[in-house]
This record gives C-alpha cells, sequence and structure tokens, in this order.
C-alpha cells in the first residue's frame, strides 16, 4: 500500500502576545520548513473578522510565501466562493501560476454567502469551509445539536458583519455547481455567455491549476466534486461527525474527467506532536478555548498560552460546545499521533491528510510538524 501523503492547513494564527506581522512571518517560515519536511502541499484558509487568525486571502498568501519555496504545492483551502465571482477567482490563480507554474491548487468552498446572515454562524475559521447549508440546522444556523447548546447571548451581533462588508450592497450568491462550473470553463478557455461570446481570460486561461471542492457533508459540494470528477477535501478538523458520510456521497457521485481518473480524496486533521504525549498534551492546552471562542460567535481569540487557558472556569455548556473538536484532535508522541492518522486514514480511506497545527509558540510548531513527518515518512 502506498504511503499517504502528508500536506498543511496553516490558519497563519495569532499567538496571544503576537502581531499580523509576526504571524505572517511564521508562515514564511513554516512553509520552507514544511517544504525541507517532505509535506506534499501547503494549504491557506481564508477567514475573515477573527482577530486571532490573520489569512484573510489565500491567494495573497500564496503570494508571499511562493518565492521563498520552490517545490512545495501552494493553495486555497478555500476560497470563499460566496462572496466572489468566478472571474476575479481565476484571474487572481491565473496570475500567480504566471510566476509559479504548476505547483497551486485552487480549493472552492461555498462558506460567505447565501444564507450567511446575522442568525448565521460565522463559518469555523479553521475550515477547509464548510458546506453552508448540507447539514440540517437549526434556525440559528448552527448544526443540530450544536445549536441547542449555545446560550442566547452568544448569538453574536458581530457574525451579520461578514455579509455586511463582505458582499456589495443587494448582491445575490451564485449558484455554487454553476460557480465550480464557471470556473472550470474559464480555465479551460471554453467558457461563452447566453449570446455564444466566449470569454477569454488573461491572466486565468491555461492556467496550470489543480482544483479541489472543500466540503464538510455528503451535499452539495461532495455531489459537485463527485459529479464533475474533481479532488475533494473532506473537513474532518471541524466537522468530525460527518466525514464518513462526505466522502461516500463523493465517491458515489464520481465521474471520471480529463484530469482525475477516480476519486481522490484528502481529509483534515488537528494536530499535535511533542517530545511525548505529555509535553504534547500541554502544548495543546489551549485549543478547547481557543475553538470555545470559534462555537460561540465571539470571534477567534489569539491562540492562549497553557497557563492562559488554565485560567478560564469552564461551563458545562461550553464544554459540550467544544467536546467534538476536543475529542477529535490528535495528540502525542510521533508514534501516538501517527498511529491515529493511520486510523482516520483507514477509515476514510483518505489518499492524503492536511494536517493543521496551533501551539502558542512558532518553534513548538514546526517541531510538531517536523516530529511527525519524521515518523510519518520514517516508516518501512
Amino acid at each position: 500500500m502506498a504511503q499517504t501523503l502528508l500536506s498543511v492547513l496553516d490558519l497563519v494564527p495569532l499567538s496571544s502576545g503576537a502581531t499580523t506581522t509576526e504571524s505572517v512571518g511564521n508562515a514564511i517560515d513554516l512553509a520552507q520548513r514544511c517544504e525541507d519536511f517532505g509535506y506534499r502541499r501547503y494549504w491557506f484558509a481564508e477567514h475573515h473578522l477573527n482577530p486571532g487568525v490573520g489569512g484573510t486571502s489565500p491567494a495573497v498568501m500564496i503570494a508571499l510565501v511562493a518565492p521563498h519555496t520552490s517545490r512545495i504545492r501552494l493553495g486555497s483551502a478555500g476560497v470563499q466562493m460566496g462572496h466572489r465571482t468566478a472571474l476575479s477567482v481565476v484571474e487572481e490563480f491565473g496570475l500567480l501560476d504566471s510566476l509559479f507554474p504548476g505547483r497551486l491548487d485552487l480549493g472552492l468552498g461555498r462558506s460567505g454567502g447565501r444564507g450567511f446572515t446575522s442568525t448565521r454562524r460565522q463559518a469555523d475559521p479553521t475550515a477547509l469551509p464548510a458546506d453552508a447549508g448540507d447539514i440540517e440546522r437549526a434556525p440559528n444556523g448552527l448544526p443540530i445539536p450544536l445549536a441547542q447548546l449555545l446560550p442566547r447571548e452568544a448569538r453574536s451581533p458581530r457574525m451579520a458583519l461578514n455579509r455586511e462588508l463582505l458582499q456589495q450592497p443587494h448582491a445575490e450568491t451564485p449558484d455554487y455547481a454553476e460557480q465550480v462550473r464557471d470556473i472550470a470553463d474559464l480555465l479551460a478557455g471554453t467558457w461563452t455567455n447566453a449570446d455564444g461570446i466566449r470569454a477569454e481570460v488573461i491572466p486565468g486561461q491555461g492556467a496550470d491549476v489543480t482544483l479541489w471542492i472543500l466540503g464538510s457533508s455528503p451535499g452539495l459540494s461532495a455531489q459537485t466534486a463527485g459529479a464533475r470528477g474533481l479532488h475533494f477535501a473532506a473537513n474532518y478538523h471541524v466537522s468530525p461527525g460527518t466525514v464518513l458520510e462526505a466522502v461516500d456521497a463523493y465517491r458515489e457521485a464520481f465521474r471520471p474527467s480529463a484530469g482525475l481518473d477516480r476519486p481522490y480524496v484528502a481529509v483534515s486533521a488537528d494536530v499535535v506532536v511533542g517530545e511525548d504525549d505529555e509535553t504534547a498534551t500541554e502544548l495543546a492546552t489551549g485549543y478547547g478555548l481557543w475553538v470555545r471562542s470559534i462555537r460561540t460567535g465571539e470571534g477567534t481569540i489569539a491562540f492562549p498560552t497553557p497557563d492562559e487557558a488554565r485560567r478560564h472556569r469552564w461551563t458545562e455548556t461550553e464544554r459540550a460546545i467544544v467536546s467534538d473538536r476536543v475529542a477529535t484532535q490528535i495528540v502525542g508522541s510521533p508514534q501516538t499521533v501517527a498511529a491515529g492518522l493511520d486510523l482516520l486514514a483507514d477509515a476514510t480511506g483518505a489518499d492524503e491528510l492536511v494536517i493543521t497545527t496551533i501551539t502558542h509558540d512558532h518553534a513548538d510548531r514546526v517541531r510538531s510538524y517536523e516530529l511527525l513527518a519524521k515518523e510519518w515518512f520514517g516508516r518501512s
């Protein structure tokens, strides 16, 4: 059996006391190091109005990192198509491809658009973006039963700002499947309007980029990825309870395409590796509090130190809100984490695992990726 590939998802996180300048510098450094460690891809998420994460634009982050790397593939995980046009995305990635040809992954997510109102929670900024509307949801937009756990005061009006600031007034988000089709056609140079007029997108047309669809449920994203014969990334680290259904729906819907003759699945995982289990557990101490800030709608906080996290007084409701994420974070020594990733890969049939790691200190984060790579790639 071929070795499962490992890749990286970087949120460009801010640690408590750090600046955006430092977090961007850390992203450049980590990408360089992960290229040396043997990781296949380095992806950037898109998130907005979250003080604890600095990567608002995957395309800009790619442009900043690409000159400092040479082999590792760079990509978006993903572009939030809810407030973007197909043309703008193709032009951006076409421009990047003109300088860094053959190294780009264009991951497309649904979050950020129609249905993204003040009563719907901000898409989790750790995402390979979620499938808005694909999962059964309560009136406040959160997956059941999570919606039942949130106190009324947690339904922050801050969330309405995302739609207000990201979308033009009175704009309507196009159908996601149509957007994916338009992007594929614009890249191929085959897009025409109703009058038969063909669009020639320069830069963009003919760009050597790999299209990915990102999703967390068996809904529209998985169906679109399968039907169009595209790569699919399943969002386990944000929605662990739906990953099996998502990958099954993708595989069932899959039809071979010119670019892909069989289903190809990547699965994300939250991971912290230390020299031993005890060290890793200490490094991961701030994770629950960080997830709480996402799940309550308050906005992602800067990642806390272990001592800062221990000072928080948890309620039972808060613990319930974060329980699935904390329980499915894979934490421990290189051997412990590799065993956990083996189970995830076996359960999902993943061709690739996308690792996201956040610790307060950048050096610990780099070391986590290094220890995992040595263990993973060093096995016979």
